[in-house]
């Protein structure tokens, strides 16, 4: 599965805004975009007038390396959005926030989202009783995410437990102490809050 490898902090700088990559170091002084919030490079302090595409490219690339995709993943979900009924923006954003790794972090079981990835891969959690070690499998109504029995000691599951309780989104629930979540619905438009510009978004993949 290809991936991002190189410093993700590059990235949120380059953004001009903290796409929380990082988990706890984001929130902390350490974080480069508070220490630092240029792009990064040899010409960073040059700021030239942002084209209409230039708007556009931007606000995909925040999304896109928000929910940590390469462009190849993230334009196959922009096609089975605009392939849905509904607005494209919404059904977009529906579909990332249904899936698991995304899943998983919304519900407070990790830091980030690439560490909700890495726990899904590596087979940590389960769906409906059942293991899923699949990052983009998307989740229904109903449905819910535990921890897998023989993961429960690890240490990032035992933090979870003492750690003050992440607020949650509406769509889902979450029982701390028995690491359990339930899908209350699948998100909808007016469920996800975000900070791109979703119109942007749609008319760069409708050019």
């Amino acid at each position: 599965m290809a991936r991002y490898t190189q410093a993700v902090c590059r990235l949120c700088r380059r953004e001009g805004m903290k796409l929380f990559l990082k988990g706890d170091r984001c929130y902390s002084v350490k974080c480069p975009v508070t220490k630092r919030n240029s792009p990064p490079g040899m010409h960073r302090q040059s700021r030239r007038r942002v084209s209409e595409y230039g708007r556009q490219l931007r606000e995909k690339q925040k999304a896109r390396r928000t929910y940590g995709m390469l462009e190849k993943q993230f334009s196959l979900y922009f096609k089975e959005a605009d392939r849905r009924r509904g607005v494209t923006g919404d059904n977009l954003f529906t579909l990332l926030e249904s899936r698991l790794d995304n899943v998983v972090y919304r519900m407070g079981f990790c830091a980030s989202r690439a560490q909700a990835r890495q726990m899904v891969t590596h087979g940590h959690m389960m769906v409906n009783g059942k293991k899923v070690s699949i990052p983009s499998y998307l989740i229904k109504a109903g449905d819910i995410i535990t921890v897998k029995p023989t993961s429960r000691d690890i240490n990032r599951f035992a933090e979870v437990r003492e750690a003050a309780v992440r607020p949650i989104p509406a769509w889902m629930s979450f029982n701390q102490d028995a690491l359990e979540g339930q899908i209350l619905r699948v998100p909808t438009g007016d469920d996800i809050e975000t900070v791109f510009e979703k119109q942007l978004i749609v008319e760069l993949y409708s050019r």
